[in-house]
């Protein structure tokens, strides 16, 4: 099947499947004697596993790595395995960050509240002057999906 039939089918655009191609993560396709990409049918599942496995948070990189070993006749599924659980421990470390910021700044708009309930209409309160100097929690990890094998 052609790139286009292969892209509807899998519910991606033609661009994704080149990209996935130059990676390695797609085998590259037959060529026509026109130079058209002909994607053998597993081509669609295959797609479709990629796609699943991103959505969940497995980065390009990690399925490269997966999908050679598998299609060298390995089996990496005990390594698949570990990758889940690193993933599903950042994950609780996010949780938990969201959570202690979610509490800081709603210290932060309780104090606000006080501020400009002291302040006179049309003065300014300085609201933003007066923010806290914070240990960066949102952003000090890397996000699931940029991260390596």
């Amino acid at each position: 099947m052609r790139s286009g039939q292969l892209a509807r089918l899998a519910g991606v655009c033609t661009d994704t499947l080149r990209h996935y191609e130059r990676l390695g993560l797609l085998p590259a396709p037959i060529r026509s004697p026109a130079n058209y990409r002909n994607y053998p049918p597993p081509a669609v599942g295959r797609v479709q596993l990629i796609q699943r496995a991103i959505k969940v948070g497995f980065s390009l990189t990690e399925l490269k790595a997966i999908l050679k070993e598998r299609d060298a006749g390995g089996q990496p599924c005990r390594q698949v395995r570990r990758l889940l659980t690193t993933k599903i421990r950042d994950m609780e470390l996010q949780i938990r960050d969201l959570v202690s910021m979610h509490a800081e700044l709603a210290r932060i708009s309780r104090d606000w509240d006080r501020r400009l309930s002291r302040t006179a209409k049309g003065e300014p309160a300085k609201l933003l002057e007066n923010l806290p100097v914070l240990a960066p929690v949102i952003g000090r990890r890397k996000p699931l999906r940029n991260r390596g094998a």
